[in-house]
């Protein structure tokens, strides 16, 4: 009896075992199809996907202007102040330019600004972040130190100061928020460096006598892109917040040529503010919507390109 039931339990415990140990294949391969790839989870941030909807309604009014707008710098003396009609939508101005279409123009001096600005000190951020974070050491505290410099000072009051320097035009605008908006960039590439440049393909590709340049560009950085996109675009915002500062003091894009920040110049008047909202209303609007919809592309972008938030 006992010799009988010997085979039974046998083939039954084999049956349990090979159970047991094809279940970890089965969610391996489960996990593996269901994990959603970067632009998946983009797409499943509401806020982000609505940002970058937005964004691309600004970008595009801004391509079309010189097509479907009218001419901005166009003054007409007998419509002068004129609230928004089915000739002027959105109104005209103090010396009677339409006010939609210098709104249209307007974008793309604003976001240029904010795109060109954010390139320059990705830039910098870049070329000075990374041997810092490589190498270590005494470059390592230089440009640490030089970076805490920077930070020290009101960003603002510095761009300023230059722009007053070297005259108010929306080169120097760009200029001058390029080279002050770089230390956040080098910081972040430089924690990433770090932490991977003791990482064992790092050491492989010294093995194989990879130079330092190589290693930094070439294998170290590709690992470390997805915080400096994240701080790049959000970077955007910022740089239109201070453009639109800058021209709105009289520092920034000069008239004729229109600015969201300039057009808000004409807002300082208490008559405007109380009587005429369409002109300061419109380009007010414009901001905070390529501002809004910027920060939350970028939320999107961090939640997106970081896969450890997903299974917390």
């Amino acid at each position: 009896m006992d010799n009988r039931m010997e085979p039974t339990k046998a083939s039954s415990r084999a049956s349990q075992s090979s159970d047991v140990g094809a279940t970890p294949l089965a969610t391996a391969e489960q996990v593996s199809r269901k994990s959603p790839t970067v632009w998946n989870r983009f797409r499943q941030h509401r806020l982000a996907w609505i940002g970058t909807i937005c964004l691309a309604v600004l970008a595009v009014l801004a391509v079309i202007a010189p097509l479907v707008a009218q001419d901005p710098y166009t003054t007409n003396l007998q419509e002068i102040r004129q609230p928004p009609s089915t000739d002027y939508w959105l109104g005209t101005d103090m010396v009677g330019r339409d006010v939609l279409s210098r709104l249209m123009h307007a974008g793309q001096v604003s976001l240029s600004v904010g795109v060109v600005a954010v390139v320059i000190f990705t830039v910098i951020g870049i070329v000075l972040g990374a041997p810092a974070g490589y190498y270590g050491g005494w470059i390592d505290s230089i440009v640490m130190r030089l970076a805490d410099i920077v930070l020290s000072f009101p960003t603002l009051v510095i761009i300023i100061a230059i722009v007053g320097i070297l005259g108010p035009s929306i080169f120097n605008v760009m200029v001058a928020i390029g080279l002050l908006g770089w230390p956040q960039i080098a910081r972040l590439l430089r924690g990433e460096l770090l932490s991977l440049r003791e990482r064992d393909f790092v050491i492989a590709a010294r093995s194989i006598g990879a130079t330092d340049n190589q290693i930094m560009f070439r294998h170290l950085l590709p690992n470390a892109v997805a915080p400096i996109i994240v701080a790049s675009t959000i970077g955007i915002a910022s740089a239109i917040l201070l453009e639109a500062a800058l021209s709105f003091l009289g520092l920034g894009v000069q008239a004729p040529q229109a600015s969201w920040g300039n057009m808000l110049n004409e807002a300082q008047s208490l008559t405007v503010l109380a009587q005429m909202p369409w002109l300061w209303v419109p380009p007010g609007l414009m901001i905070a919507i390529a501002v809004l919809s910027i920060n939350f592309v970028g939320d999107g972008l961090r939640d997106a390109l970081d896969p450890y938030l997903h299974h917390r």
